[in-house]
């Protein structure tokens, strides 16, 4: 039995399993925290997978290995290969000004759209060049070269020439066309004031090298890189897979086809869709993304997903399991009670100092079932616009996948066919980033034309019938504020 390993190293934590690379069988697993907040040093990430990989029990007997992360963070590194200060994740939302900024510099959200097939919002990494350039001007000026999360792991995990990178994760910089398969520097150095070096953009399959076998450079002018050897608790010779982010992992992950749409509803709720054709929304609702395959992996994300269960239950004082019966309890609407859950701003719709707030409040409505009700129906309005969004670009659902901590809730389960007014799918639980990466180290170590096919897990079905209702009344009341 040949083993591979799948690294996700999200927000919250670093998760690896150990998988057979014939049939996708995990054969044991790891994961270690992560710093709370929204930026963090790089080494907080080596860190954290030198005690993941201790806690799955080493990887010694692994032929090779791929790291998914967290898409969008900005990993500055000056001349030597060092950080220039603490990476900027996704959910920092302080780039916001230079977003709006941005699109209106290149001529609106339809050039953006055009250019790199997404209109930027805080999320993306070349807002966040923007905020560095005009609250950190002296970090600015040291920023040599610009990667992402899992760009920095692999890169350290390889000692490689150069940082790299792939087309999922690429496509969510800000500067990198899917359609088009191209960096545009030019946006870079828009947002930063000067073209930093950015990393190669590898094939689905295209390995940067193997662990701990890079040749001692850095790639960027002047820089010492690294030396071979076991880094992170990983030891040396392992095939490096390219690596991708965190959605696209979990598409691969969930061997995801065309015509398959996944809801999951994390730290953030994503709704994305696997696609033989580019999409690019004007109207910036919908990110134009690669995915790990070749294919694209059009997005919506919404900042506030399973987060709003853990407020709502927080409110109440009750546990995730007597959130669920309270919500199940009440009926369908929760009475005309409508939670809006901006609870931590908004990036879809771009509303980065929204709050949340609570319409239809009456004597009949005040109680811990209709406030239920209202939470699990509101996060999943946010994700049915989502999905409304992608269909509106000409996105195919033949089917739709619904993953993620949130989708453990026994009332988000049976409650989403009605909003979302499709039947879904809910596959068995499992690390599906994680589960992505090892299926790209498979990949990449057998050098086959195509991801190898594993057995599905196993999936259940829900149905219910739509609930127009529950979404026109939450489209009355989410703009009022």
């Amino acid at each position: 039995m040949t083993l591979v390993a799948g690294v996700d190293s999200s927000t919250q934590s670093c998760k690896v399993v150990v998988v057979d690379a014939g049939t996708g069988e995990v054969v044991r697993s790891g994961r270690a925290p992560h710093p709370d907040g929204t930026e963090a040093h790089p080494d907080a990430w080596r860190a954290a997978l030198d005690r993941a990989v201790a806690d799955a029990g080493g990887l010694g007997d692994c032929a090779a290995l791929s790291v998914a992360a967290q898409q969008h963070g900005m990993v500055c590194l000056d001349g030597a290969g060092a950080v220039v200060r603490p990476a900027l994740l996704w959910n920092d939302t302080r780039s916001a000004g230079a977003a709006r900024d941005l699109v209106a510099e290149l001529g609106g959200p339809a050039a953006w759209a055009t250019a790199v097939g997404s209109v930027p919002v805080a999320s993306f990494t070349v807002t966040k060049l923007r905020w560095l350039a005009e609250h950190e001007p002296d970090s600015a000026r040291r920023t040599a070269a610009v990667c992402l999360p899992h760009d920095w792991l692999t890169w350290r995990l390889a000692g490689a020439a150069e940082p790299t990178t792939d087309r999922g994760d690429a496509s969510g910089t800000g500067y990198w066309s899917a359609a088009a398969g191209r960096y545009r520097p030019d946006l870079a150095a828009l947002a930063l004031g000067h073209t930093p070096d950015l990393p190669r953009v590898l094939g689905p399959r295209e390995s940067p090298g193997v662990t701990g076998g890079g040749v001692g450079g850095s790639g960027i002018p002047g820089g010492s890189g690294t030396s071979g050897g076991a880094w992170g608790g990983v030891p040396a010779g392992l095939v490096l897979g390219p690596g991708t982010g965190d959605n696209a992992a979990a598409a691969l992950g969930l061997g995801a086809r065309p015509g398959d749409v996944v809801v999951s509803i994390g730290t953030s709720g994503t709704v994305f869709a696997v696609s033989d054709t580019p999409t690019a929304d004007p109207a910036g609702a919908v990110a134009g993304f690669a995915d790990a395959t070749g294919r694209h992996l059009p997005l919506v994300c919404t900042l506030n997903a399973a987060r709003v269960l853990d407020a709502a239950c927080a409110l109440l004082g009750v546990d995730h399991a007597r959130l669920s019966d309270l919500a199940l309890s009440a009926p369908p609407g929760a009475g005309g009670l409508v939670l809006v859950p901006y609870l931590a701003g908004e990036r879809t719709p771009d509303r980065p100092d929204a709050t949340g707030a609570v319409h239809g409040l009456t004597l009949a409505t005040a109680t811990p079932a209709h406030l239920a009700r209202a939470a699990v129906e509101g996060l999943l309005c946010g994700l049915a616009d989502g999905l409304d969004a992608l269909v509106g670009c000409g996105v195919r659902v033949d089917r739709v996948l619904l993953v993620g901590g949130g989708a453990a809730s026994e009332a988000v389960r049976r409650i989403a066919p009605a909003v979302l007014g499709r039947p879904v799918v809910v596959p068995s639980p499992g690390e599906y980033v994680a589960l992505g990466a090892a299926r790209q180290a498979a990949w990449t170590l057998a050098g086959a034309p195509d991801a190898p096919v594993w057995a599905d897990p196993g999936s259940r079905r829900y149905e219910a019938d739509p609930t127009p209702a529950v979404r026109h009344r939450y489209a009355e009341v989410r703009d009022l504020g």
